[in-house]
């Protein structure tokens, strides 16, 4: 339903492009979780939103929606954990925006 929307999806964990992308959630101004995902991008200050493949469908469904709604990059990481990581934070996540 979204497949026209992923910038990358990190199926292939050693991609040297995998790492471009998500620095930008270690070095960019950012929100996390699913509900704050969704407010930035109601907000229309989404950069680009990262959601984790793992996540439950219905909890990320939203996010997804208003992403493609608003022709905002999807970059899909392939767990939770390692979006949660990727995002400093010691819990795992569903998803996170880069703020504009």
């Amino acid at each position: 339903m979204f497949k026209n929307h992923i910038l990358y999806d990190f199926s292939h964990k050693n991609e040297p492009e995998r790492g471009i992308y998500v620095h930008r959630l270690k070095t960019h101004q950012k929100v996390v979780g699913a509900k704050q995902t969704a407010k930035v991008l109601e907000n229309n200050q989404a950069e680009v939103v990262y959601v984790a493949k793992d996540a439950d469908e219905r909890v990320v469904r939203r996010v997804l929606e208003l992403a493609k709604e608003r022709n905002v990059p999807i970059v899909m990481v392939e767990t939770m954990a390692e979006l949660g990581k990727a995002c400093n934070v010691e819990v795992k996540t569903a998803a996170a925006v880069v703020i504009k």
